[in-house]
């Protein structure tokens, strides 16, 4: 076993304590190794869609004003390393490995998500990174990431119904909880979002000694290097931010220009579109990207649908939302490290369609029914991350480290 698969493995036992909210553990291990959440600027972006993407822009911006930076998100598509990336790349395994044993030997009691955040950390410091941008992993107020000092930057992007079981019920006390991101003296960007949403925002940030700007009239210069309508709401924040970080209007455009995030709205093939919509409201973008790019001679439905998802997420909304817009479905159980997944036969019961035994067998007869619809079809892989990672590491035969949805 080599250092970094040992030191992947000892990580992996500690899934069992999930994704906990609470700081103290995290808090604790920052202290035992030398504060490596204040090493450097960071930029924070939370919110329930678009953090990933609005980061991955950021990260873009920031490489193109010439900053060496960090970037930290979650989960995993194919390997582990993705989650920690130094100037745009995958943090090397060999300095992986170093990081990981240096951050489990920090705390027994760290879950998995509190080792990997403090990996991250401990990255950035040692590679002296002029910016690093955080991800939050879940939430905002108790998420680990929120142990890092005032950053340069933060925002919040969307508000949608997801993770309900932890953070709330109601949109509201979802944005409540988003918003514990807020610390005195920073100034919070916003996505497009209700005004009860934006309100309980602004009276959290308040309570915390910060304020809000709404992202929503910023002009988008030039292009922008990812797929889908929704993308411009994201780059509205990302514009903002690239601007609080020191970014030139030039290295601005450029950094959206050349944005890359996988799995997001992704054509690897001409067939095959990856998107890790895994909500209501991811899908519901999906859904207008399939309809905007639905012209003549491909007619609404000439699609091949491959789905599957755990079984914390509201699946019937998605499907009720995407069943529709395929001719074929195919129901997948999510392979490896996933939380508990929705057994595809309860799917098929709802929206009729072919259940696979694995990602292998969906994918071949993903290929067969397309190859009955072609040039007008597309196979579309969705419903979750580790799906789309699975479906991806296998069409361009890439390496993959088990996945895990924290």
């Amino acid at each position: 076993m080599s250092d970094l698969a040992g030191a992947l493995h000892d990580l992996y036992a500690r899934i069992p304590l999930g994704m906990r909210l609470g700081l103290e553990p995290m808090r604790d291990a920052c202290i035992r190794t030398d504060h490596p959440e204040k090493a450097f600027p960071a930029v924070h972006v939370a919110g329930t869609n678009g953090k990933g993407s609005v980061c991955a822009m950021v990260e873009s911006i920031a490489r193109a004003q010439g900053l060496r930076t960090g970037l930290y998100t979650s989960p995993h598509l194919c390997r582990f390393a993705e989650r920690i990336r130094l100037d745009g790349e995958p943090i090397d395994d060999g300095a992986l490995a170093s990081l990981l044993r240096q951050a489990l030997g920090a705390g027994s009691d760290l879950s998995f998500f509190e080792t990997a955040t403090l990996a991250a950390f401990l990255a950035f410091r040692a590679a002296s990174v002029d910016v690093a941008i955080v991800e939050v992993g879940i939430g905002g107020r108790l998420d680990a990431t929120n142990l890092i000092p005032t950053p340069r930057a933060a925002a919040i992007t969307r508000i949608a119904l997801d993770h309900t079981d932890r953070l709330g019920l109601t949109l509201v006390d979802i944005a409540r909880e988003k918003a514990g991101i807020a610390k005195p003296g920073l100034d919070l960007v916003l996505g497009p979002m209700s005004p009860d949403v934006r309100a309980a925002i602004d009276e959290v940030a308040r309570a915390n000694g910060a304020t809000t700007s709404d992202a929503r009239a910023v002009q988008v210069p030039g292009r922008i290097g990812l797929a889908g309508e929704h993308q411009k709401d994201n780059a509205r924040i990302a514009t903002l931010l690239g601007a609080r970080i020191g970014a030139t209007p030039a290295a601005i455009e450029e950094g959206l220009a050349g944005v890359r995030w996988p799995g997001r709205l992704e054509q690897v093939d001409p067939t095959w579109l990856l998107d890790a919509a895994h909500n209501p409201d991811g899908a519901e973008a999906l859904a207008r990207y399939l309809r905007a790019t639905t012209a003549a001679p491909r007619p609404p439905g000439a699609n091949v649908l491959v789905f599957g998802a755990l079984g914390d997420k509201d699946w019937r909304s998605m499907l009720a939302i995407l069943a529709p817009l395929a001719s074929k479905r195919i129901y997948v159980p999510l392979p490896g490290a996933a939380r508990t997944a929705i057994d595809p036969r309860e799917m098929s019961d709802l929206y009729a369609g072919e259940v696979a035994s694995s990602v292998d067998e969906a994918i071949s007869l993903a290929n067969a029914h397309a190859s009955g619809i072609r040039p007008e079809g597309l196979v579309v892989a969705t419903g979750s991350m580790v799906l789309v990672g699975e479906v991806r590491a296998k069409l361009l035969g890439l390496p993959r480290d088990p996945p895990v949805a924290l």
